[in-house]
């Protein structure tokens, strides 16, 4: 956790603190901590800002129950701004949106957002349950399928990496992880299951 004594708070004492959701790298909202807000958020694991607007202790989705459980805060080379890393317990936005960011619908999805987004996908066809609306749906209730789905996808990994174009590399690799997050979801697990696991194995 970043050490209060090295935050460099403006004038009226405030700091702007960016909220990421640690499991995909998402940005969800930004607002401002005083060192309320900070000693806060640190005693009790959950975000709290500082409303400007309403000049008192913000305790994120304390009415909506959208809470943000921070699992690590991160101060900047210069002090002066927070990132908070967290387990968003719902919408972050007050407009029911996952993010903030949401003004206007973006060319296409960065590409740390591709990952994540593709998993809500498949979670909303899982809850869906509709085995005729789509092929995730009908992979999702039947895990011998979608097993068999991705042992013939690495094959095919395997022989374009030996014989075909990088493009054909990555278009193989693609309709792997796809089928391989599909498998996994009728376990109940994602990617950040996997990420967690690979982080354990850190320098080893």
């Amino acid at each position: 956790m970043a050490n209060a004594d090295n935050i460099r708070f403006d004038d009226q004492g405030l700091v702007p603190c960016v909220a990421q959701d640690q499991a995909t790298g998402e940005v969800l909202m930004v607002a401002w901590m005083n060192r309320e807000a900070f000693d806060l958020t640190e005693s009790t694991g959950d975000l709290h800002f500082w409303s400007r607007s309403r000049g008192e202790i913000w305790h994120k989705g304390a009415t909506s129950g959208n809470t943000l459980a921070v699992t690590e805060l991160r101060l900047d080379c210069d002090g002066d701004t927070l990132v908070a890393l967290v387990d968003p317990a719902g919408p972050s936005c007050h407009t029911g949106a996952r993010s903030c960011f949401q003004d206007g619908e973006p060319d296409s999805p960065a590409i740390h957002e591709v990952l994540p987004g593709l998993e809500r996908t498949i979670s909303e066809r899982l809850i869906a349950g509709d085995q005729d609306s789509s092929w995730t749906a009908k992979l999702l209730a039947d895990p011998s399928l979608a097993g068999e789905k991705v042992e013939e996808e690495a094959e095919e990994v395997v022989r374009a990496v030996r014989e075909e174009t990088d493009e054909r590399c990555a278009e193989e690799a693609a309709d792997l992880l796809y089928h391989l997050l599909v498998l996994l979801k009728t376990r109940g697990l994602d990617f950040a299951d996997v990420a967690r696991v690979l982080a354990s194995r850190r320098g080893a």
